[in-house]
């Protein structure tokens, strides 16, 4: 009996679907064994090459010359009632405002970021000196032991050492604290406006001194612990407030800048035509 017969002869209530088989599974076991083999010995890639050919075989005789199929009972299920609506939506045509929105629609720009985090790093740099100053008589102390993170020979220097000057650790926490910084200012500015806008002075004083912070004490535990061990946490904390308070005041103040998004493709492509782009008010 040809295989079309007997699909006729079956129930209207069934639907063939092509058989499961394991084949594909040894094939691409045999494959993986064949490769395995480059890196381990000549014998695993022997194994290999006869299951993949052994899964080859078995896979072509599932689907040639007949397919193998299997009938599947279909569940018959009542259709709910579908009631039309006279409502109409209005749909925005682009270039209009709002069309394929995405959030943030406005953002602060990146100079804004910039400046704030070079503000927001005197600030931090004030208090650190000033801790210094007050619980060990040299503003060079709070200095040093930024710069201990980078020289090995400031690690395990004793107080005499780190209240003098010393001129390559100048040099390595200033470029450490001003690349933090600016790295951090810039990293706030474009989260700033995704936060929502009327809690603006809470994530300026909050957000971005979590973010220096959570850099800084998840990283020197495992870079440098003997200078994790010197640092007096509730200094620290407190210069990150002042960086957020700074930082935060500048980039939440600047003037917003209108992303691109809705504007049509002709007018982000930088084509020149009447009628792109909505006239400016006067």
């Amino acid at each position: 009996m040809r295989p079309e017969t007997e699909r006729a002869m079956r129930s209207h209530d069934t639907v063939e679907v092509p058989a499961s088989t394991a084949w594909p599974f040894v094939t691409a076991f045999g494959l993986a064994l064949l490769f395995a083999g480059l890196v381990t010995s000549l014998a695993v890639s022997v194994v290999g090459a006869a299951v993949l050919l052994w899964g080859a075989v078995g896979w072509f005789c599932v689907v040639m010359p007949v397919q193998q199929e299997e009938s599947v009972k279909v569940v018959r299920t009542l259709s709910a009632t579908v009631t039309s609506s006279t409502r109409k939506v209005d749909h925005l045509q682009p270039g209009a405002g709002g069309h394929r929105i995405r959030i943030p629609v406005q953002v602060h720009p990146y100079s804004a970021g910039l400046l704030g985090g070079a503000f927001g790093g005197v600030g931090m740099a004030i208090i650190a000196c000033l801790y210094g100053f007050l619980a060990h008589g040299s503003i060079w102390y709070a200095i040093n032991l930024l710069a201990a993170a980078a020289l090995p020979s400031l690690t395990d220097a004793g107080p005499e050492v780190l209240n003098t000057f010393q001129l390559p650790g100048f040099i390595a926490a200033l470029l450490t604290h001003v690349l933090f910084s600016l790295f951090v200012g810039l990293m706030f500015a474009a989260i700033l406006p995704m936060m929502p806008s009327r809690f603006t002075a809470f994530w300026g004083s909050f957000l971005a001194p979590v973010l220096w912070a959570a850099l800084i004490a998840s990283t020197l535990q495992v870079i440098n612990p003997a200078l994790n061990s010197k640092i007096a946490w509730g200094w620290f904390i407190a210069s990150q407030i002042a960086y957020g308070l700074i930082s935060g005041y500048i980039v939440a103040h600047s003037k917003w800048v209108e992303t691109q998004q809705d504007w049509p493709l002709a007018a982000r492509a930088g084509l020149e035509a009447p009628g792109l782009m909505p006239e400016e008010e006067k």
